[in-house]
C-alpha cells in the first residue's frame, strides 16, 4: 500500500455504523477498500441493503473523517457485489453479542444467488445475546433496522435484534 492508503485506512478505523455505534465500518463490512482511482483516492463503501438510509450518512462521515486528517477521495457507493454478512469480522459480530444484539449465523452456501421462489421456513436457533438461552422465538421479520430482526428470549423474557444473514 502506499501512504495515502495507508493514512485514509487508519483514519478510518475507528468510524462506527451511525445505527450500531460499537462496531466500525471495517468490522462491519461496509468499507470494502480504499485503493488509487484515475481522479485520486477512492473510498468505497457497500451498503448492508440497497435500501439502507444510514449510507447518506456514512459516506458524510467517511468524507468527514478523511477531510479531518487532510486527506482528499471521494466516496464510491458499489452495489455488487451485495453485502453479505460473511464479510463481518469475527471481532465485529462479538461486539454486536456484547452489544446486546445477536450476530447473524454463516450464510449458507449458494444462498447468494437471486431466487424467485420462496425458500421453506427452517427453524432458526438464535440463542439471547443477553442470557445465552437458545429458548428464543421471532417476534418481527424486522427490528430496530431492516437489515435486523426481532427476537425474543422465553426465559429472560428479554427482547433483542438479530442480525439477519444475507
Amino acid at each position: 500500500m502506499t501512504a495515502p492508503i495507508e493514512a485514509a485506512w487508519a483514519a478510518l478505523e475507528e468510524l462506527t455504523d451511525p445505527e450500531i455505534p460499537v462496531i466500525s465500518l471495517r468490522e462491519l463490512g461496509i468499507l470494502r477498500d480504499v485503493r488509487q482511482g484515475a481522479d485520486g483516492l477512492e473510498v468505497v463503501i457497500t451498503p448492508t441493503y440497497s435500501g439502507c438510509p444510514a449510507m447518506g450518512q456514512i459516506e458524510d462521515d467517511v468524507k468527514s473523517t478523511l477531510a479531518n486528517a487532510g486527506i482528499a477521495a471521494r466516496v464510491v457507493t458499489q452495489l455488487a457485489p451485495a453485502w453479505t454478512t460473511d464479510w463481518m469480522s469475527e471481532e465485529g459480530k462479538a461486539k454486536l453479542h456484547a452489544y446486546g444484539i445477536a450476530p447473524p449465523h454463516q450464510t449458507p452456501a449458494g444462498s447468494n444467488v437471486v431466487r424467485f421462489i420462496a425458500r421453506p421456513a427452517r427453524a432458526e436457533t438464535v440463542p439471547c445475546p443477553l442470557c445465552g438461552s437458545a429458548n428464543t422465538v421471532e417476534s418481527s421479520h424486522f427490528g430496530s433496522t431492516a437489515c435486523k430482526a426481532l427476537y425474543k428470549c422465553l426465559d429472560c423474557q428479554e427482547p433483542f435484534d438479530y442480525f439477519k444473514p444475507y
